[in-house]
């Protein structure tokens, strides 16, 4: 498994706000890559948002990469976001409930 964390800083707007533009404009775009395992979003608090992607290949977690990339700076300029801080890497420890 890989996965690709994504920290913005918001320059306006509200963490909700930002979710529910991700969830109906991003989300689709990321479940159709395949090998897709999961997608989360978290207010970090201080206009911190923080995504974080799963996949079953590392390609596929860079592929996530360039449909942020591409899709974040138009569809959510009127957040302001930051450039993306990007970590991404194999999964070394993986525990479910």
């Amino acid at each position: 498994m890989h996965t690709t964390v994504r920290r913005y800083t918001m320059g306006a707007g509200s963490a909700a706000e930002l979710a529910k533009k991700v969830e109906e404009g991003f989300v689709p775009l990321i479940k159709d890559i395949d090998g897709f395992a999961g997608y989360y979003v978290i207010d970090g608090g201080n206009n911190v948002v923080v995504s974080i992607s799963v996949f079953e290949e590392e390609a596929q977690a860079e592929e996530s990469n360039t449909v942020a990339a591409g899709w974040v700076p138009e569809a959510l300029a009127e957040f302001e976001p930051t450039a993306a801080e990007v970590t991404q890497g194999e999964v070394l420890v993986s525990v479910s409930a």
